[in-house]
């Protein structure tokens, strides 16, 4: 429904903010929180990533944070409404989200986080602010030591709860919670309502009532969900890739760790991309710094873990990628949700290695979107695609400036370098060499950070690429003409690989990596289905010495296994793995004794029982009496 069809209930201060943010319409968790019959109520919001959560939260406090905010003489703050959240970036978020819905009202909000300038935050909060935005143990401090004065607080929101739980938050929440009065409201907004969840609720709430937006799970239409093959140590080449064929979309790239996110970027930038970091351990100027650059527009990528990037809310996010699949479908869910905000459209790149397809499938199945397989491209379409937008750029007229926004002398002076522009061409053009100068000119307009890739087609496993129509078989030949051919010669011995202990084929492989490195079996197998994109049913006896290691792949595997781990590893740099020579190939184990034949029962000499004192004893002792 319309922003005006609510202006009763939100008075026309509210309504106005929202139409100067560009507010047509409300989301579906924004026209539930406005339900008459829930005033007064302790609200239970759940609603996907990028739905409007947080302008629903503020409507819902729109009735609580009217009443004296005026700081107490020693300078504490007395707000009406504290709003936890687990991240700086969220808080951040929320605080920017309130300020400019609230602004017409003329009330304050303020963020206090872990990280920041305590000196800052208490002067922030000596200005009285309305609302204080914040994450629990910065809060938390706050009230203990009387910076926060909660004798006034309507209402406390806890904004994903079921993240701040899983961080380990429950003790500072309850403590916060202490310091509200006790007829204050508490709203808890999370993504799904878990055990654990319900039941800090249910130990905090009053009568509350369950809200439901976009359910959790629903598919967000405007997002692209893409799966990528790629072998495991091709992913920051596929990455480059993805990068240079949409180079003008903002790109965020999720890694699991910290040292993950440190590693790719290092990478990525030492190839000549402009980007930056995200990361739990850095200070939150260097956080903030980083997000303002990618807000600006000054990054082509961000490379940020799960836990930070919680709250980045850049409406321009064209694509994210993820370098490996997360680790559940939530993590998935809040990671694509980062693009596709605010009606626009966005994709989702995962880079999946053949081998955990299975596990993919079945986390993007309970993330609940659509999704297909699509080969990564390759640098001839990339190429092509860069060349059709310059073509575009040359050739489409540009729109009519408006000169309005322009002083005259600005005005003037981008004439004149079109007049000049114009006489030079006509010049080039006199000379008859106009091909060869915009050759040039094209040579150098198309120049790109770095080039595009080779990647090694990869199919799903237990998929067959296509071999195309099957041409017609000959007529199978009668029994009489298989008959009067002549017999075939004895062909020639084939060469068998080295034999592994099951019987099987496999090809050795030396690796510089032993037990003085920290190498064991169940890291070397983690290590060669990794590099080599294999399974580990493909991995036969691992040998594992001082200094190095000898790894056995099954011979179908192998050819591709040493394409796959000839390049460096850029986790393992200086591990090497190479196929063994003949003469350095481990010697086959012997052959085992053929078993022994049963002797027949005419060979095994015979015992009497007579010769047994204790079978005897035991008949004896097994007769019963006569009754």
């Amino acid at each position: 429904m319309a922003v005006t069809d609510f202006e009763e209930l939100i008075g026309p201060l509210l309504a106005s903010a929202l139409e100067k943010k560009g507010y047509t319409n409300l989301t579906p968790v924004q026209e539930a929180v406005l339900d008459p019959a829930l005033a007064g109520k302790d609200l239970r919001i759940s609603s996907q990533t990028g739905s409007g959560k947080t302008v629903a939260i503020g409507l819902a406090l729109r009735d609580v944070v009217q009443g004296d905010t005026s700081s107490t003489p020693k300078g504490a703050a007395r707000p009406r409404a504290l709003v936890v959240t687990p991240t700086r970036e969220l808080a951040q978020q929320v605080e920017g989200e309130l300020s400019w819905l609230f602004a017409p009202l003329r009330m304050r909000v303020a963020s206090v986080t872990g990280g920041a300038n305590y000196r800052d935050e208490r002067r922030a909060l000596g200005s009285g602010p309305t609302i204080v935005v914040g994450t629990p143990g910065r809060l938390l401090d706050h009230l203990q030591r009387k910076a926060i004065d909660g004798s006034q607080l309507g209402a406390v929101v806890l904004d994903e709860a079921d993240r701040m739980l899983d961080l380990g938050f429950r003790d500072d929440l309850e403590a916060i919670l202490g310091f509200a009065p006790e007829e204050h409201r508490t709203h808890l907004c999370s993504a799904t309502f878990a055990r654990e969840v319900t039941a800090l609720a249910d130990r905090v709430q009053r009568d509350a009532v369950r809200v439901e937006g976009t359910p959790h799970g629903t598919a967000n239409l405007d997002i692209e969900h893409l799966v990528h093959l790629v072998l495991p140590n091709e992913r920051l080449a596929a990455i480059i890739n993805l990068m240079l064929a949409t180079p003008d979309a903002p790109t965020l790239v999720f890694a699991r760790t910290r040292a993950d996110v440190a590693e790719l970027t290092q990478l990525l930038a030492d190839t000549g991309f402009r980007v930056d970091s995200l990361s739990g351990e850095m200070e939150q100027r260097e956080r903030n710094r980083a997000l303002a650059a990618f807000k600006r527009g000054d990054l082509h990528a961000l490379v940020a873990t799960d836990v930070a990037a919680r709250g980045i809310d850049v409406q321009d996010v064209g694509r994210v990628i993820h370098a490996e699949p997360p680790g559940d479908a939530d993590a998935y869910t809040h990671r694509s949700g980062r693009t596709g905000r605010a009606g626009r459209k966005g994709t989702s790149s995962v880079l999946v290695s053949p081998q955990a397809m299975t596990r993919t499938s079945f986390l993007l199945k309970r993330a609940g979107v659509r999704w297909r397989i699509e080969p990564l491209p390759t640098p001839a379409q990339i190429l092509e695609a860069r060349d059709e937008r310059l073509f575009e750029a040359l050739t489409t007229k540009p729109p009519p400036r408006n000169d309005d926004d322009v002083d005259g002398d600005a005005a003037k002076t981008v004439e004149e370098a079109d007049d000049r522009a114009w006489a030079l061409a006509k010049k080039i053009a006199a000379t008859g060499e106009a091909t060869r100068a915009l050759a040039r000119l094209i040579a150098r307009a198309r120049t790109t950070v770095t080039e595009p890739r080779d990647l090694t087609p990869v199919a799903p496993r237990g998929l067959r690429p296509d071999r195309g129509p099957k041409e017609p078989r000959e007529p199978r030949e009668s029994r009489e003409q298989r008959e009067a051919r002549a017999p075939r010669e004895p062909r020639e011995p084939r060469p068998v690989a080295a034999q592994g202990a099951n019987g099987g084929a496999w090809v050795p492989f030396r690796v510089t990596w032993g037990q003085m490195h920290g190498a064991d079996a169940r890291r070397l197998l983690a290590m060669m289905c990794r590099r080599g994109g294999i399974r580990g049913s493909d991995v036969g006896a691992i040998h594992v010495a001082r200094t190095h290691s000898i790894v056995e792949i099954a011979a179908p595997a192998a050819a591709s296994f040493e394409q796959a781990t000839r390049e460096p590893d850029p986790r393992d740099p200086r591990v090497k793995i190479q196929p063994m020579k003949g003469e350095e190939r481990p010697a086959a184990p012997p052959p085992p004794e053929a078993p022994r034949a049963p002797r027949a029962p005419a060979d095994r000499p015979s015992r009497s029982a007579a010769k047994k004192p204790w079978a005897a004893k035991g008949n004896a002792r097994l007769k019963r009496k006569p009754r």
